[in-house]
């Protein structure tokens, strides 16, 4: 039961990974100039973006309790920084999609961008790219420890940072739609 939801997260940040390719693909592609991506992207999520984002935020968080109160990983010290990123996200996007507020996405942004900033930090460490902090050799192993590896290549972090991007990206979008929102004519 453990390793099928170990696995079946996994699988869900593969397409992540693919969604969140996409959406950087298609924002390179419009700051080149090249807008059509962008105008067919927004076509097809407008209205749905915080609830895209409070999908991803929802899963995210529910995987990571699953890591630690049913598989037992202990989490470290960048696990719990990531967490500190998530945990709000999975609540407020729901608020504020439920209450049609794309406005609050440009103050949610910072949340994920910190969490990606610790993610890429944590996936450095657990490669060994840098020295391991102090502060995550206390405890369980520290935050080297890689308590999954699916796929060859799929980590808590690399999970976190997957979830951080498809954030940023939903987000950003929302944010971009309500400055869109807003300079429309008021119903008279």
């Amino acid at each position: 039961m453990t390793h099928d939801t170990i696995v079946a997260l996994a699988v869900l940040g593969v397409v992540g990974q693919v969604l969140g390719g996409l959406l950087i693909l298609v924002a390179l592609a419009a700051a080149a100039g090249a807008r059509g991506p962008l105008r067919a992207v927004r076509s097809a999520l407008w209205g749905y973006e915080l609830w895209a984002a409070f999908a991803v935020a929802a899963i995210a968080t529910g995987g990571s309790l699953f890591f630690s109160e049913i598989a037992h990983f202990v989490p470290c010290e960048l696990c719990w920084f990531q967490r500190i990123c998530m945990y709000p996200l999975s609540i407020v996007t729901l608020l504020a999609a439920l209450a049609g507020d794309h406005r609050v996405a440009r103050y949610l942004l910072p949340l994920p961008l910190v969490g990606a900033g610790v993610s890429v930090y944590h996936l450095l460490v657990e490669n060994h790219a840098v020295s391991t902090p102090q502060a995550c050799q206390i405890g369980a192993g520290g935050c080297a420890v890689k308590w999954i590896n699916e796929l060859g290549y799929m980590t808590i972090p690399t999970l976190s940072l997957t979830a951080s991007v498809l954030l940023i990206g939903f987000l950003a979008l929302a944010a971009a739609g309500s400055s869109q929102v807003a300079s429309l004519p008021a119903d008279g």
